[in-house]
């Protein structure tokens, strides 16, 4: 088929990859290059570098709102659009262009976690179980018919950049069966359980020690590796990136060893966390250099 893909992050790129090998992409969609690095040049996003190295045509219009951007949106005359995390609300002019319209990979089971950070607050609210849906856009925030979804058991110590690289590849592989079996009928999403998962916060990210230790182990996980909830330690800020639950108790905040934390109800361990302007570590590395005080803020 003749597909227009459209996607911008990391996570979109397995599902670009197997696309191209299979069908013709005839164009792909991407966020403009913003700068980066040190320098603060202009850098393409991951989908675009890929798109490239695979010798796709790329276009990265700041906007479609433009009847001049909607119209070479359609004179591609493309069968369907594969949408995945592009960035831009896409109006209807071209939700409707495609001959099968767009389909989007969303990481979640809808309707629960529509919105910008469905595997953040998976992570976060405790959730056993995730997945992807493939979805038939429409105007609403990720209210369209679902046509198809794969779901995946979310760990005790699973964090949000774990799940971020299963649900890109279980997406890729589902919406490859699913291009390959168009058109499909698409069940309307449960008027029950719909959740939103609003975008992440940076007040979110600083520990409460006086929460339960379920919560924070949760928090933890669920804003690693980005963006990474902290505490203060010696005056300096470090991110905790990996946890677990630990059956030990203490005034909140307490160090009980190692890198084991009281909380309101409970203990954590802390297994992985990265100190400012360096590399994430291994909790014994990082404990090689940094002395623990007896409690922590």
């Amino acid at each position: 088929m003749r597909v227009i893909f459209m996607g911008t992050p990391a996570f979109s790129v397995p599902a670009l990859q197997v696309i191209a090998a299979r069908h013709e992409v005839i164009a792909v969609y991407s966020q403009p290059p913003r700068a980066a690095g040190r320098g603060q040049q202009p850098r393409p996003s991951p989908v675009q570098s890929a798109a490239t190295a695979l010798g796709l045509p790329v276009r990265t219009p700041a906007r479609l709102k433009s009847p001049e951007d909607q119209a070479a949106f359609a004179a591609l005359q493309a069968d369907v659009a594969v949408v995945v995390a592009y960035g831009l609300i896409l109006p209807p002019e071209v939700l409707q262009a495609p001959r099968l319209g767009c389909l989007n990979i969303h990481a979640s089971l809808l309707p629960r976690w529509r919105g910008a950070a469905p595997i953040h607050r998976a992570v976060m609210a405790g959730d056993e179980e995730t997945g992807v849906a493939i979805m038939q856009m429409e105007a609403g925030l990720d209210t369209g018919p679902v046509l198809a979804e794969a779901r995946t058991r979310i760990g005790p110590e699973d964090t949000t950049g774990d799940l971020h690289d299963r649900l890109a590849e279980l997406g890729a592989s589902l919406i490859v069966r699913t291009l390959d079996r168009l058109p499909l009928p698409a069940t309307a999403q449960a008027g029950d359980g719909v959740t939103y998962a609003a975008k992440i916060d940076k007040s979110e990210a600083r520990i409460d020690w006086s929460r339960p230790a379920v919560e924070i182990d949760r928090q933890i996980r669920g804003l690693s590796p980005f963006p990474g909830a902290w505490c203060e330690i010696a005056g300096e800020r470090v991110k905790l990136l990996r946890s677990r639950l630990r059956d030990a108790g203490g005034t909140p905040g307490q160090v009980l060893g190692g890198f084991v934390v009281a909380c309101g109800q409970g203990a954590i361990e802390v297994t992985e966390a990265q100190r400012q302007g360096r590399r994430p570590m291994q909790a014994g590395d990082l404990l090689r250099g940094l002395d623990l005080p007896d409690r922590l803020d």
